[in-house]
């Protein structure tokens, strides 16, 4: 049974480091403690555990646009995060969680605003079908927490931009994503702001649970801990390494032939690959792909081996400038 809240205001907005947050709150709650951790992120992609990144955003050019992919401990589908979206999670030992309870704390501060939000059967809170709140869960050990967001002047055109890749040749067994209907909410409500609706959630927090509630100071926090945290999910290895082995078959025609790159990828390296064209100047293309195998799946990296393969091969600039556009457009 809950007898004790408590809540938390990220002080930052770099994605890495409020997800060691996160864990960290996670796994020091005490038992009959709920936390409610309220955070933001800077121009992220925050994807689940077991989903394939590059089938759920446009890496490279989030990444060249100076933002952040985010692996997340739990599962669930791609999100968009900037500085117009509010994050929340609920920290509690399993025994404690009660799903339609820590909803009702969304539907309450939403509520305050004078706007009706219901649940909706993908564990998604929307305003008339709507969605402005998607929700994800994580447990290990006894402890648990249950996190989402809340959009409420989210930037949709960048949102759009990142999280609708191409994914007509990649094949992967990672999980997908389910896109939905979203609304910001202040587009229903000016009053609604990053701020006011901080002051909503916590209100609504002990509203919902019939306790006060009281803040955690950071200096209670182990920083070590937390920038160890850190470092893991900011590691190359953690963001790309999963093992979600796929193919990708980079394909296009050009007024000089056809071509087709065909990549084998494994924990985010490229295992096997084959480039292959109808041209005329068939020669110019036998025998690249295998300098490939090992190399990280980077758009960056894949362009200079495949320009400096080319080169050695004798291919033109221009037929060797083609083909890295193409790599930069579909990876």
């Amino acid at each position: 049974m809950i007898h004790t809240l408590t809540t938390y205001e990220s002080t930052t907005t770099d994605p890495y480091e409020n997800l060691a947050v996160e864990e960290y709150l996670t796994f020091h709650v005490k038992p009959g403690e709920c936390i409610l951790y309220l955070w933001q992120n800077t121009h992220t992609v925050v994807i689940g555990r077991n989903q394939n990144c590059w089938k759920e955003c446009r890496v490279s050019e989030l990444e060249a646009d100076g933002g952040h992919l985010v692996r997340r401990l739990s599962g669930g589908g791609a999100v968009y995060h900037d500085q117009g979206n509010l994050n929340f999670t609920f920290c509690m030992r399993k025994e404690d969680v009660n799903v339609s309870r820590q909803l009702q704390v969304i539907i309450e501060a939403v509520g305050s605003f004078g706007l009706t939000a219901e649940k909706t059967g993908r564990n998604d809170v929307a305003i008339n079908g709507q969605k402005f709140s998607g929700n994800a869960f994580f447990d290990s050990d006894g402890y648990y927490y249950h996190h989402g967001t809340l959009l409420l002047h989210v930037d949709t055109a960048s949102m759009s931009r990142f999280l609708n890749p191409s994914k007509a040749k990649l094949q992967s067994k990672g999980v997908d994503s389910v896109r939905s209907r979203v609304v910001n909410l202040s587009s229903l409500c000016p009053d609604i702001t990053v701020d006011t609706m901080k002051h909503a959630m916590f209100a609504a927090f002990s509203k919902v649970y019939g306790l006060p509630a009281t803040p955690l100071c950071t200096e209670h926090l182990n920083l070590d801990t937390i920038q160890k945290g850190r470092e893991r999910f900011a590691s190359d290895h953690w963001k790309y390494g999963q093992k979600i082995p796929f193919t990708n078959r980079l394909e296009q025609r050009f007024s000089w032939g056809e071509v087709n790159l065909d990549l084998h990828v494994n924990e985010g390296q490229i295992t096997e690959a084959l480039l292959s064209s109808d041209s005329m100047e068939a020669d110019w293309f036998s025998d690249i792909g295998t300098e490939f195998q090992g190399l990280p799946y980077r758009t960056d990296i894949l362009c200079k081996a495949l320009d400096r393969s080319l080169e050695q091969h004798l291919v033109p600039a221009d037929i060797r400038a083609d083909l890295c556009q193409m790599v930069q457009e579909q990876i």
